[in-house]
């Protein structure tokens, strides 16, 4: 256990038992996961990482706001001290944008680099992964979107994330914005999993508090996503249950009490066990409908993770609330006693409760989506990869209206 924390930590053998037992039994499942360096002061690894990945001149991808925090001076003065000689580039803006990554490869080659860091939130680690894609690959980022389209190895990729929830820091996932059609692709491949991924609690601290909330939110979202995801396996499940819990008990205890390293441990082992969870049970319609309402609207993705999801689970418990049930026991839920879909409704209320709690807004159009939004965005979500593994299927007309229901 990491931290301090008055919730359960992980599955209990017989909720455990009962998904291998069960659907999971008799499959051959593959588990991806880069080198993980886990604890307060391990930005200290960041340059051993590099010197071992063979870097000389590392390309450090960042945003201007995490410039300010100084983590990335400190992060830079480490690489110095190595003998490395990092190049810094901070143009990322949250939800990376198609261009920016094409403009951002151009300085990666004109100043000769060869290890990629990235010291940021999910933003800047997809954009340094659409960095390295394109380095090795050229063409448009665009042209990559889908399943395991990219086709040359990428280089190394060391993360540091400073935020705790995207879970990009170990996943197979890059998000990008193309802004042409106002939406956001998925990229997804076995060859985007980072190297090495060096977490320190330090750095979430200075996190702001809505970015604290819908971090967290994500999190969440990744636990229970992954858990109930047709994609899901035995690897996956207890890392995804162990990061519902660890959410729902921590979050707003770290918008109360931002600068606790022990609370700011927890969430941090939180994303990490999301993140390990989804990158290989991938996800569901919550993260299919979230990319495109953040490619609109240039959104916080865990803001609106916090408002679709209860949409989600209900609409999927409508179908079956079976895979929902170990999510409500191990949240200690009474109707988990009850029916399936009296327990799945029960963890959608208590999703959607945390949610009002650390401040996220309850509707869609309390953040700008309209009605005349909806069919355009219900055919992007459709295309998602996310949506291929959501527990129940999904029409055209389902997700319109869940996008209604939500609005």
């Amino acid at each position: 256990m990491l931290g301090t924390t008055d919730v359960s930590t992980g599955p209990t053998p017989a909720t455990s038992l009962s998904r291998v037992t069960g659907d999971g039994a008799g499959r051959v499942v593959k588990f991806h996961a880069p080198e993980i360096v886990f604890g307060v002061g391990s930005t200290g690894e960041v340059a051993h990482a590099v010197t071992r990945l063979g870097g000389r001149r590392p390309f450090l991808v960042t945003d201007v706001g995490l410039v300010a925090t100084g983590w990335v001076d400190e992060i830079a003065r480490d690489l110095r001290s190595a003998g490395l000689d990092p190049v810094v580039w901070s143009e990322p803006t949250p939800n990376p944008k198609d261009h920016e990554i094409e403009a951002g490869v151009d300085v990666y080659r004109d100043r000769g680099c060869d290890v990629l860091v990235a010291v940021g939130g999910g933003s800047v680690m997809d954009a340094a992964k659409g960095v390295a894609i394109l380095a090795a690959n050229d063409g448009r980022i665009l042209d990559y979107e889908g399943v395991d389209r990219v086709a040359a190895p990428i280089p190394p990729l060391v993360m540091v994330p400073t935020t705790a929830g995207t879970g990009a820091d170990v996943s197979q996932f890059c998000i990008v914005t193309d802004t042409g059609r106002g939406t956001k692709i998925t990229i997804l491949g076995r060859s985007l999993v980072p190297d090495i991924t060096v977490i320190d609690p330090r750095l979430l601290t200075t996190m702001p508090e809505w970015l604290s909330a819908a971090t967290g939110l994500d999190a969440l979202t990744h636990g229970i996503e992954a858990f109930v995801s047709l994609a899901h396996n035995p690897l996956t499940d207890d890392h995804a249950l162990r990061a519902v819990t660890l959410v729902i008990g921590t979050l707003a205890r770290t918008i109360d009490d931002p600068t606790s390293l022990p609370m700011r441990t927890v969430m941090a082992q939180a994303s990490l066990e999301g993140g390990l969870a989804f990158t290989n049970a991938i996800l569901g319609a919550a993260h299919a409908m979230s990319h495109q309402v953040g490619g609109l609207l240039d959104l916080p993705h865990g803001v609106i993770n916090g408002i679709l999801l209860p949409h989600v689970i209900r609409f999927n418990a409508d179908a079956d609330g079976s895979p929902y049930v170990p999510v409500a026991r191990q949240l200690g839920l009474d109707e988990a006693r009850g029916s399936a879909r009296e327990a799945a409704l029960a963890v959608a209320d208590r999703v959607e409760t945390l949610a009002r709690q650390v401040g996220v807004p309850r509707s869609l159009g309390t953040i700008g989506v309209r009605e005349e939004d909806v069919d355009r965005l219900a055919g992007f979500a459709l295309r998602d990869a996310c949506m291929a593994t959501n527990p129940r299927p999904v029409t055209h007309a389902d997700v319109a209206a869940l996008f209604r229901q939500a609005l």
